[in-house]
């Protein structure tokens, strides 16, 4: 670890053992890691509320805090119920209101923080990883997710002499208390956005909630507007969320159509904030061919704004060539359902997303949703007649290989010639028929390797040859 980066939590080391790390936390959604490892500890947890609450806390002329409200709910995780004593210790100590909502998907988190007029809204979730890591996103007050400065502002007020002076005694301290009718608040929320015309009747769904976050409110959600509902995955212990189910493993999902003869499969991650379906037929539809079916219904019923899609490098050709063949435009914004969304307010549009899943609503929810994207797909279907088999054809995909590849460290690739060689070697051979993507995961110590193009054996090769080149230099 560079020794110039290291920081030291204020206090957290008294007795409790020491608590350095880089000065980077936040990624590219939040902080994330292993559940008790920094950064993911309790004593981190703990300053990141403390930190959090200084900065959002309003102030009365005394200079001593005034109505501040913070959310915090969480995945299904083990970890959960540390992380969230910790956070929740943080706020109150820094004479915050706290408002913990228990399981809740981090769309239902950003609903419930915009709904009560909260300061600002956390989540407790490692979105689609394993169960022993976590990590914590954090909201505004209107539900969106902190932009890059805000977040280096919370990391550097961690860090902040001023932060050890303010310590609110007597009536000041805050306080923490349950919303028990969380998971109605947002039920009703999610059922108003199926147009009110429409049921969901005579549909046979298959619904896997991946253990996680999404368990109990789900299978309501598709019940009480009129489907048949198949529930897989819906029981959590604190160990098996996202464990070969949900989202990020859709093949039990469709496994699961096949048995039950459904006309759809519908398999969420961890903290629902990512949709992959299977059509009737048991196919996968991933987060590209959700966007384009809702993208082209949208710009057929004018409904589309500027008639334009907020689409990441990742998302595949056939994605734009389709939006454009209809008449639509895309602008492309970093991976991450956090930048498509910037994106989205800057451009003032009303639809993005990406291949993994998250899709966003922006006249509806302030980050992916993934049961507000499946009722949307659900009620096209209904309005048009058309299987989802029938929708997904309106966009051609382009054979798309992609490998993770796990790195020591995330160093730039631009000073290994070698790497770049084997980059240029492929972009070369396949010209304009093709294109090559290399980067990072903001979550986790892996470069992603992907290759589009025509021929799928060879584009699988030219993957393998990166892969094999960033492994010998960085693995």
């Amino acid at each position: 670890m560079d020794k110039k980066k290291e920081k030291e939590i204020p206090g957290a080391s008294n007795g409790i053992g020491t608590s350095s790390f880089k000065e980077k936390l936040f990624g590219t959604d939040g902080v994330r890691g292993v559940a008790n490892q920094l950064p993911m500890t309790s004593e981190v947890a703990m300053a990141i509320g403390r930190a959090t609450a200084f900065l959002f806390c309003r102030k009365d002329n005394k200079g001593l805090p005034k109505n501040m409200k913070v959310v915090i709910g969480k995945d299904t995780r083990l970890s959960g119920y540390m992380l969230e004593n910790a956070l929740s210790a943080g706020f109150c100590s820094m004479g915050a209101r706290v408002f913990l909502v228990g399981p809740l998907p981090t769309p239902g988190i950003a609903f419930i923080t915009r709904s009560m007029r909260a300061d600002a809204g956390v989540v407790i979730s490692a979105s689609h990883n394993a169960f022993h890591y976590n990590g914590i996103k954090i909201f505004d007050r209107n539900g969106f997710k902190l932009p890059d400065q805000k977040e280096h502002e919370i990391e550097q007020a961690m860090y902040s002499e001023e932060l050890e002076k303010y310590r609110p005694t007597m009536e000041f301290v805050g306080k923490a208390s349950r919303i028990d009718d969380a998971l109605g608040r947002y039920i009703v929320y999610i059922k108003n956005t199926f147009p009110e015309e429409l049921t969901l009747d005579g549909i046979r769904v298959v619904l896997d909630c991946a253990n996680g976050a999404a368990y109990k409110l789900a299978p309501i959600v598709f019940e009480e507007l009129g489907a048949e509902v198949f529930p897989i995955h819906c029981s959590p212990n604190g160990r098996n969320i996202n464990d070969a189910c949900g989202a990020v493993y859709p093949q039990a999902m469709s496994k699961a159509v096949h048995q039950h003869r459904a006309e759809i499969g519908i398999a969420l991650d961890g903290d629902a904030d990512r949709l992959i379906l299977a059509d009737e037929t048991g196919d996968i539809v991933d987060g590209d061919q959700i966007l384009a079916i809702c993208a082209l219904h949208m710009l057929k019923e004018n409904m589309l704004r500027d008639k334009t899609v907020v689409i990441t490098p990742m998302s595949n050709m056939g994605l734009e060539v389709a939006i454009r063949k209809a008449g639509g435009k895309v602008v492309k914004a970093p991976v991450g359902d956090r930048y498509i969304v910037e994106s989205m307010r800057q451009h003032n549009l009303n639809l993005g997303g990406e291949q993994s899943g998250h899709i966003i609503f922006l006249d509806h929810s302030t980050t992916g949703d993934a049961l507000v994207a499946a009722l949307k797909v659900l009620a096209i279907m209904k309005k048009t007649g058309k299987k989802l088999s029938e929708l997904k054809q309106q966009m051609n995909q382009y054979p798309q290989v992609l490998e993770n590849v796990f790195v020591r460290s995330k160093e730039d690739l631009k000073q290994f010639p070698k790497i770049v060689g084997a980059i240029k070697k492929v972009e070369e051979a396949l010209g304009e028929n093709g294109r090559v993507l290399v980067r990072y995961s903001g979550t986790e110590p892996l470069a992603r390797v992907m290759v589009e193009g025509e021929d799928f054996q060879k584009i699988r090769e030219y993957v393998q040859e990166i892969a094999h080149t960033i492994r010998a230099q960085l693995g």
